[in-house]
């Protein structure tokens, strides 16, 4: 089993849940989450004073998946959530060791 951890723009959300819904996902984490890589922040304008913004607002997922279908979930999460602009997020694949269904006590690809 692996751990996809992906972060997109929020904006991309919807459509990259119901693409990843299509593919076969059964569940998955979301978390609104603020941070910044190459796009370093921005400055906003407000009520006529400049300002700098250096957490720019994203979503974290998180998918655990059987091993075999990790290379079809990454390639369906780059394809909806790609903009082609600068902040469009980065994609991490992790092992998982164990899985655990707490209401029926099923473990690893069963718990998912």
């Amino acid at each position: 089993m692996k751990l996809i951890i992906a972060t997109i723009k929020p904006f991309k959300l919807e459509e990259v849940r119901e693409a990843l819904t299509e593919a076969g996902v059964r569940g998955m984490m979301v978390t609104e989450i603020k941070g910044f890589g190459s796009q370093s922040g921005h400055t906003e304008i407000y009520r006529g004073a400049e300002y700098a913004v250096n957490f720019v607002p994203k979503i974290k997922l998180e998918i655990v998946v059987p091993a075999a279908m990790v290379d079809q979930i990454v390639e369906t999460i780059t394809k909806t959530a790609k903009t082609g602009k600068i902040g469009d997020g980065k994609i991490f694949v992790l092992d998982v060791e164990q899985a655990l269904r707490v209401r029926t006590g099923e473990t690893n690809e069963e718990a998912l």
